[in-house]
């Protein structure tokens, strides 16, 4: 019996198993019925001298079984090479049949073209997010990036947060997310981003591990539950640490002592329903024609509309309200705030590089 964490693999590779063997039988079912007609036209032409036509058109009404006479007289071995013609046609389409049917009643077809769509679909995605657990922290982040319109997938061993993400129409896959094999299945060389959001610190930190080990430049963002896997997780390679019990206390004492303030932000960094929205763009020198040039030069916000909130250089050192003499450099993080027609007309201007 497979263990817990190899059952989601144990169950796709027996769907793969029954829909290449379901496939392997019917080929050779088809295959034997095409050697069975070509007897038939082999000795109706050659045996009994008719025409090529006159050979095809007995052998297909004599395997069909439709009932139609004999269109040229027969010899006696004529008539019971027919009689073998027959049991021999019956028995392959009679093979055929069964499997086919066995394989629509089993839903052998269905379950592998599913998976065969979604592996197809995996192989396709690129620049994509890749969210390890999906309870209560890993839901509200799929939401979000729904929000977003951005491309994501859920990786849970859960049955239930699967189904659960899947009938609200996520792209999931069931596995252990600390093996590096679900993890080249979601295509984490290819990706932009993992959140790693499991219930367990040492999940968690197991999975940063795995993901930098197999894509050393991808963005880690993990879930902790202390101060002591806060540092143990960004010692592993997390870039972004997150402990939902500080953040939450934080953004309750925030809530009390400025109740608009905060509200104001959440709306600007969460939900659907935004008209403002805060975006970063990375200046990458080989495509942001302003690199180099002040802000002044550069004349971002009046091009676009948008405010330009802060700059983080490359050394991490954060400018907060740049002035009209910061200078743009490469590899600059721009901070900016506006409509998405703003943000829109900016991106054009820097031709950034999503981080």
């Amino acid at each position: 019996m497979p263990s817990r964490s190899n059952r989601p693999r144990y169950r796709e590779t027996i769907v793969e198993e029954n829909y290449r063997r379901t496939r392997r039988h019917l080929v050779r079912g088809a295959v034997a019925l095409g050697f069975v007609i070509f007897s038939g036209v082999l000795w109706y032409r050659f045996v009994e001298g008719w025409s090529w036509l006159d050979a095809t058109y007995m052998s297909v009404i004599t395997l069909s079984t439709v009932g139609f006479g004999e269109i040229n007289p027969l010899s006696p071995r004529g008539r019971l090479f027919t009689i073998l013609l027959i049991l021999t046609g019956v028995g392959v389409i009679a093979y055929i049949l069964n499997n086919f049917t066995e394989a629509i009643v089993q839903g052998h077809f269905q379950a592998g073209f599913r998976l065969l769509k979604r592996r197809r679909f995996m192989d396709s995605l690129t620049g994509h997010y890749i969210i390890c657990g999906y309870g209560r922290t890993g839901s509200q982040i799929a939401a979000e990036f729904a929000a977003e319109a951005v491309s994501f997938v859920v990786v849970d061993l859960d049955d239930g947060s699967i189904q659960a993400a899947q009938q609200v129409g996520y792209t999931t896959i069931q596995g252990d997310a600390t093996h590096d094999q679900v993890l080249l299945q979601v295509g984490i060389e290819r990706a932009r981003c993992l959140v790693a959001a499991l219930p367990s610190d040492a999940e968690n930190l197991y999975t940063v591990l795995s993901a930098k080990s197999l894509a050393p430049t991808i963005r880690t963002i993990a879930r902790a539950s202390t101060e002591e896997a806060i540092q143990k997780l960004k010692r592993g390679g997390a870039d972004v640490v997150v402990s939902p019990y500080i953040t939450g206390g934080k953004r309750m004492a925030a809530a009390a002592l400025r109740p608009q303030v905060v509200d104001f932000l959440d709306g600007m960094l969460t939900g659907a329903n935004r008209t403002v929205y805060v975006e970063e763009f990375l200046l990458d020198p080989k495509v942001c024609p302003v690199v180099g040039q002040t802000l002044r030069e550069a004349q971002l916000g009046k091009q676009s509309g948008a405010l330009l909130l802060a700059i983080r250089r490359e050394d991490e050192t954060l400018i907060v309200g740049p002035t009209a003499d910061t200078r743009l450099y490469p590899g600059d993080l721009v901070i900016s705030m506006g409509t998405m027609d703003q943000l829109r007309r900016l991106s054009q201007i820097l031709s950034p590089i999503p981080r």
